[in-house]
């Protein structure tokens, strides 16, 4: 490995190590205790850049988060617990902020449920992720029956399978679309007791122009219980994803989604119906 890419790597490092936490100095001394079996507060000073007087308060809240051992002498040695065991810490150290900053918030004073009619309540909706997170949220409260269109077999992640399984486990009609063969045979393995359709929805599917290879296709779409909607596109150009979301059962975005769901489909499993599909 060149001189250029350790440098790299070694920035990479400490840049994601204060993302996870940890202080400037005390990524640095970590990064440089990870790269030698051992070193003295000189020694980390010289290959990480801290300051020597800065070394020793940094490996003490090291030594105090489980990332460092010390070896008490005449110089005192220090050095870097394992990786494995240093990631599995820091996991450990963020999930517990997760579970304390949940805890923090839902015990904040927050405003009483409106109970007015929700026929105009539609949002929009930002990152594959936070959509991703949503649609886990939607198939999760689904307690009837649930339509879901995908037209990338990028958007059909462990956890969604993991949660159209579990939808049709507690008595969910779960009913999946899609244009992509080895998407409708991850689905047909993964969640058995769902039914997986052929969408014949074109404009799901393919650009109004076909030969414009940058227009915004349509990413997903998901209908539970004929009163909630989501509905998001893929800008092929930034693979940037954007959804809105919308509920309530007179909700127009909702009725139009449910009428086109409704006559879109056809059973993947019916020839006849299918044309020869398959």
């Amino acid at each position: 490995m060149s001189s250029s890419d350790s440098n790299e790597n070694r920035n990479q490092a400490v840049e994601l190590l204060q993302q996870l936490g940890l202080k400037e100095y005390e990524a640095k001394c970590f990064v440089a205790l990870s790269r030698v079996p051992e070193a003295t507060a000189k020694e980390i000073s010289e290959s990480s850049e801290v300051p020597r007087t800065r070394v020793y308060d940094a490996v003490r809240i090291l030594e105090a988060q489980g990332l460092v051992e010390v070896q008490h002498g005449n110089p005192q040695l220090f050095r870097a617990v394992p990786v494995e065991e240093a990631i599995s810490t820091l996991r450990d150290q963020y999930e517990s902020r997760f579970d304390t900053l949940k805890d923090a918030i839902e015990d904040l004073d927050r405003p009483a449920e409106s109970d007015s009619d929700s026929v105009h309540e539609v949002w929009s909706l930002s990152g594959t992720t936070a959509i991703a997170n949503r649609t886990q949220q939607l198939v999760e409260n689904t307690s009837d029956e649930l339509f879901l269109l995908v037209g990338h077999e990028s958007l059909v992640t462990d956890d969604l399978m993991g949660s159209l399984s579990e939808a049709t486990d507690r008595g969910v009609s779960v009913i999946v679309g899609t244009e992509d063969q080895s998407v409708r045979d991850a689905i047909r393995e993964r969640v058995p007791r769902a039914e997986v359709f052929v969408s014949k929805l074109d404009w799901l599917n393919t650009s109004s122009d076909p030969d414009d290879a940058d227009e915004v296709r349509i990413g997903r779409v998901l209908l539970g219980d004929n009163s909630t909607i989501l509905v998001s596109s893929i800008d092929p150009t930034t693979s940037k994803e954007r959804a809105v979301y919308g509920r309530g059962f007179s909700n127009g975005l909702v009725v139009i989604v449910r009428r086109l769901m409704a006559t879109g489909l056809i059973r993947s499993d019916d020839p006849a119906k299918r044309g020869g599909d398959e």
